[in-house]
């Protein structure tokens, strides 16, 4: 028997027992690698052994999340001989989480990613406009959800104009559905608000707004968005990235909208207290006028022109004075002027000034260190300045020398 006789006789023997062919198999993976064609391989291990797997691309482009070293598994699948290498391995066509649902694997690691890359940052997040002209809604043409947008809007404010953009929310094409629907109301047309949901379900129903092109869609979004998927305690990826989420699509058009009748009490209140603001400013001033009214001024109105006449003759009055004063004054002095030497004999004026310019002149010339020099003294300088003792020269300094009739360069020995 030759060893591919050997492998065919065991093949054969595996295939032919039906237990082989679909089995659930728990462990815990490991050497888990995807390659690029798509097709997964992985060890499945427990305390006391090992078996090959592989799952091929069909399969494994169905998986909701991302197998990883050392996740405790269930795998469905079947056994068989691998001929090449006289290996038995497992064949996976699904792969769940042992213990875990594998949506809610996938939910997980998708929120995990989306977070770490700041998709649910505060930051991101946008106001919602306190009293919107237009809300839009994407959800499905029919259905609670809508039914109860609607009317709770309508109840709340009535102003408001809702423009459906009417989306699958459920199966395999509602994630490219959703996407396409936020894409046109958000370039479109011009919305305060715009509501995305659904109502209640299970997870399989809620999927398509835990899927990464709705996430991206959502953060990109202009127009802010109100998420409103399934019940109270359903929470989805497009929860997180909204910039708002509502429990319910009722909740979502509440929070959309405010309450008429809220505002209306509001106003009122505050017409009430700006009446009410004006009634006592009114009787505080008719107060004031009363008061006014029943002093001297108003009785005989002349009082107030009296008095102001009275003042303008009193300023004229110093007015006059002050010039007066202010000439004779002024007369005086030029009066001191005309009599004073100045004008007898100016030119008295410019002799003193000779005078006193000579005095200045011989000071000058005895000071004139030139004259000096005529009567036999020399001036020695150093770097350009002059040398007063012989201290403050040494050894091999270079001295300049200025005598009456010139400059002579020596050295100090």
């Amino acid at each position: 028997m030759t060893v591919s006789q050997l492998t065919d006789h065991i093949k054969r023997l595996i295939n032919s027992d039906s237990k082989l062919k679909q089995v659930y198999v728990r462990g815990e993976i490991s050497n888990f690698k995807r390659y690029s064609s798509g097709h997964c391989y992985f060890s499945l291990k427990d305390e006391g052994s090992v078996i090959p797997g592989v799952m091929f691309y069909g399969y494994a482009s169905k998986l909701k999340f991302e197998p990883e070293n050392g996740m405790k598994v269930l795998v469905r699948g079947y056994v068989d001989i691998y001929k090449a290498r006289g290996n038995y391995q497992l064949y996976a066509q699904k792969i769940t989480e042992d213990g875990l649902g594998e949506l809610h694997i996938a939910f997980e690691q998708l929120k995990k990613e989306l977070e770490s890359k700041g998709y649910f940052d505060d930051s991101l997040k946008k106001p919602i406009p306190k009293f919107p002209k237009k809300v839009g809604v994407v959800t499905a043409a029919t259905g609670a959800a809508i039914k109860d947008i609607v009317i709770t809007i309508k109840r709340r404010w009535p102003l408001c104009e809702i423009i459906l953009f009417p989306s699958l929310v459920q199966g395999s094409l509602a994630a490219n559905n959703i996407v396409k629907q936020i894409f046109v109301a958000d370039n479109e047309f011009v919305l305060d608000t715009l509501i995305v949901g659904r109502g209640g379900g299970s997870i399989e129903d809620l999927w398509a707004f835990n899927e990464r092109i709705v996430a991206k869609a959502i953060l990109a979004c202009e127009t802010p968005i109100i998420s409103a998927v399934g019940h109270e305690i359903d929470w989805t990826i497009a929860d997180y990235v909204a910039d708002k989420r509502a429990a319910t699509p009722t909740a979502a058009a509440e929070l959309a909208v405010p309450d008429i009748r809220e505002i209306s009490s509001k106003v009122a209140d505050l017409d009430s207290r700006a009446n009410n603001v004006m009634k006592k400013q009114l009787f505080d001033n008719l107060e004031k006028f009363e008061r006014i009214k029943n002093r001297r001024l108003f009785k005989n109105p002349y009082v107030i022109y009296e008095r102001k006449a009275m003042d303008l003759d009193f300023i004229r009055e110093r007015l006059v004075s002050s010039s007066k004063e202010m000439i004779h004054s002024n007369e005086m002095t030029l009066s001191r002027i005309k009599n004073s030497n100045v004008f007898k004999n100016p030119e008295s004026i410019l002799d003193k000034k000779t005078i006193n310019l000579g005095r200045y002149i011989d000071k000058l010339v005895v000071l004139d260190p030139l004259l000096t020099i005529q009567r036999g003294y020399a001036v020695a300088r150093t770097g350009g300045k002059v040398v007063s003792y012989a201290k403050d020269l040494k050894k091999d300094d270079e001295v300049e020398i200025e005598f009456t009739d010139g400059k002579v360069n020596a050295r100090v020995l």
